[in-house]
């Protein structure tokens, strides 16, 4: 991405956590909307609008800037900060995802982001061999001097956090930063918060649902240059963590098992498939240190630019295609390319039509380019 990087305050912060706290706004739109009116206070204003014209009857819940700032002097109140995708601290590796988390909450040591890491994830119900395993992995990964980034689930990802205390550990819930979950990791949680980092997308306060850990899963990856799987079961949510890393571009590794354990299944069918077979530290260590940097994509919008990235666009030709497309869409994913050829629109009127349609609560815009259909919530 090109562009000046900017450090929010003030207003500015929290019309950025506004725009991103808004229900219907979600990373891609949130990409969309800053490419395209140039800040955050500017979307803001736009927002109303744009969703009346994608069909929303009821309003926009919009925060108050009374509750971002409230959001964000109680978490500055525990120690941590936001840290929005725009700033020149941001995880460059993060930056660079289509699109990158427009916020992120931290809590702890924020200079854990700045260091090279290693996502670890695995079973939640691990064998006592596996989570021995990747302690041990997490310990050593620590002495060459790799931030051990996992998601403080139960099993493999508890082991790999404790095993990483020393060296360096950043933990990506799924809930608020302020949510402890499991509640059996707690300590575990307290410890990180002494000596590693806890990060999340959502607000404070946010207690884990189920849509809350494909997010998740895609930032453990994207903060590592690589991701090691130790103990999947076939269906496991660690292998959705892994392709998140395949599509990243990140080094994909996993740890061998019995064929007769079904906890090994996942990672022998990863080793088939292509995924690099360790069993140390130290392989772990010599994969990630050949590999080519991670191919860094560019992003539609820049967030670190001060103008809008797009000329304004012509709203009669939005309208002459946003029905066309919606009744292109399905709760089958398809991806926002085959919608610009079937239509034969320019991308751009696409991208706006397709995001007065989110905002009205009619589709959804998924990361990596995919739209689906979406529930009227005027209905």
């Amino acid at each position: 991405m090109s562009g000046t990087s900017r450090r929010l305050s003030g207003q500015g912060l929290s019309d950025w956590l506004r725009l991103a706290r808004t229900p219907q706004v979600g990373p891609v739109s949130f990409a969309g909307l800053i490419g395209r009116y140039g800040s955050a206070g500017k979307a803001l204003e736009a927002l109303p609008h744009l969703a009346r014209r994608g069909g929303r009857i009821d309003p926009l819940k919009i925060p108050s800037r009374e509750m971002a700032e409230a959001e964000i002097c109680a978490l500055e109140d525990m120690g941590g900060q936001m840290l929005p995708a725009c700033d020149p601290d941001f995880p460059a590796l993060l930056t660079a995802l289509d699109p990158p988390p427009p916020i992120l909450s931290l809590l702890g040591d924020a200079s854990l982001l700045g260091r090279p890491a290693c996502a670890m994830v695995g079973a939640r119900n691990a064998s006592a061999a596996g989570m021995r395993l990747a302690g041990n992995i997490a310990s050593g990964l620590g002495a060459f001097d790799y931030v051990i980034v996992s998601g403080l689930a139960r099993g493999i990802d508890g082991a790999a956090h404790a095993g990483a205390l020393e060296g360096g550990t950043i933990a990506v819930v799924a809930g608020g930063v302020d949510h402890v979950y499991p509640p059996e990791h707690a300590d575990l949680r307290a410890q990180i918060i002494k000596h590693g980092l806890i990060v999340s997308e959502r607000r404070l306060g946010h207690r884990v649902t189920a849509r809350d850990f494909p997010r998740r899963n895609r930032l453990i990856s994207g903060l590592a240059s690589g991701c090691v799987v130790i103990e999947a079961a076939r269906r496991s949510g660690s292998l959705i963590t892994a392709r998140y890393a395949l599509e990243q571009g990140r080094e994909i590794m996993a740890t061998p098992g019995s064929p007769l354990d079904p906890r090994a299944q996942g990672t022998n069918d990863l080793i088939r498939k292509g995924g690099l077979l360790v069993q140390t530290a130290a392989d772990i260590h010599e994969a990630l240190n050949n590999q080519r940097p991670p191919r860094l994509l560019e992003d539609d919008a820049d967030y670190r630019a001060a103008e809008p990235a797009t000329a304004p666009l012509d709203e009669s030709a939005i309208d002459e295609v946003r029905e066309r497309l919606h009744a292109l869409l399905s709760l089958t994913p398809v991806p926002r390319d085959e919608l610009i050829r079937q239509c034969g629109i320019d991308p751009a009127v696409c991208m706006a039509a397709l995001l007065e349609l989110e905002l009205a609560g009619r589709a959804e815009l998924l990361p990596g380019g995919m739209i689906i259909s979406a529930q009227d919530q005027n209905a």
